[in-house]
C-alpha cells in the first residue's frame, strides 16, 4: 500500500534503502529548500518523476491565521510503498549471539510512539523490532515520518504470537528482558554483555500477563525526580541507551 511521506529525511532513506519503492515526488513550488532540494537531486539521479504545484495541505482549514509552514507541514511529499517486514528467522539470525541488542513491541497502539522508538533503535544499533499484529500500530504514513529514516535502518517483524517469538529469541540465544514500572530490578543492575531482547509495552497496560511470563528478567527505569513514569517511547529510547552502553 502506498503511503504520502511529508519527512524529507525519511524520502530520503527510503530512495537509498529501497529506490524501486518510491514512486513520486510532489511539491508545492519548483523552489524547494534544503533536504527537499536533496530528495529532488537524488530523485533526478534515480529518476523518480518530480512534480510541481500539486501538494494539497490536509490541514489548511484547521490552520491559524499566524500558521507558518515548514519543510513538514505541506511543503512537499513523496509516494512510496509501504515498507516490507523481514522474518523472525533472519532478523534472529546473528554471527555473534551472544551480543547484541533486540526490541520487541507489546501491542504499542500509538503510530507517533512507534515511529519515535523505531528511530532510536535505529540510532542505538539495534538489530531487529517485533511488532505484534492486534491491538497494534500499524505500519503507516506517520511511522514512517516520525522514524525519520528508522524504519529503513532497522528490519522488523510482524508476529501474531509474541510469547512463541520470545521462546523463539531464547532458543537463538537471547535473553528476554521485559521492562515494568512495577519491576524490583533496576536497568543498570542488568549486565549489558549478554544478548536481549527488550520488550515494551501498552501505553495503558503495558505488558500483559503472558508476556511477562516468558521474560527471563523484568527491570525498571527508576525515576529521581517528581515525574514517576515516561512515555513508552521515551522509556524505550532511555533503556536502549541504558542497555547499549559500552
Amino acid at each position: 500500500m502506498p503511503l504520502d511521506l511529508r519527512n524529507p529525511h525519511s524520502v530520503l532513506a527510503a530512495m537509498k534503502a529501497r529506490p524501486h519503492d518510491v514512486l513520486e515526488i510532489r511539491l508545492r513550488s519548483n523552489r524547494p529548500q534544503d533536504a527537499w532540494q536533496e530528495v529532488c537531486d537524488v530523485a533526478a539521479g534515480l529518476q523518480i518523476p518530480v512534480r510541481t504545484g500539486v501538494v494539497k495541505d490536509r490541514n489548511a482549514r484547521r490552520a491559524p491565521k499566524n500558521f507558518q509552514r515548514t519543510e513538514r507541514t505541506g511543503a512537499a511529499e513523496a509516494t512510496v510503498r509501504e515498507p516490507a517486514p523481514s522474518t523472525l528467522e533472519s532478523i534472529l539470525k546473528t554471527d555473534k549471539p551472544d551480543t547484541g541488542l533486540w526490541l520487541a513491541l507489546d501491542c504499542v497502539q500509538d503510530p507517533q510512539n512507534v515511529g519515535a522508538i523505531f528511530r532510536s533503535a535505529s540510532f542505538f544499533g539495534i538489530r531487529g523490532i517485533v511488532m505484534t499484529k492486534d491491538r497494534s500500530s500499524p505500519m503507516n504514513a506517520t511511522v514512517c515520518d516520525v522514524a525519520a529514516g528508522g524504519v529503513e535502518d532497522v528490519p522488523f517483524v510482524i508476529e501474531t504470537n509474541l510469547a512463541r517469538v520470545l521462546e523463539k529469541a531464547r532458543a537463538a540465544g537471547l535473553w528476554v528482558l521485559g521492562a515494568s514500572e512495577h519491576a524490583e530490578q533496576d536497568v543498570y543492575s542488568i549486565d549489558t554483555d549478554r544478548a536481549w531482547m527488550l520488550v515494551v509495552g501498552n501505553e495503558q497496560k503495558g505488558l500483559r500477563r503472558l508476556t511477562l511470563e516468558n521474560c527471563d528478567v523484568v527491570c525498571r527505569l527508576p525515576p529521581v525526580g517528581g515525574v514517576t513514569s515516561l512515555n513508552v517511547s521515551v522509556a524505550a529510547g532511555a533503556l536502549l541507551a541504558v542497555l547499549s552502553r559500552p
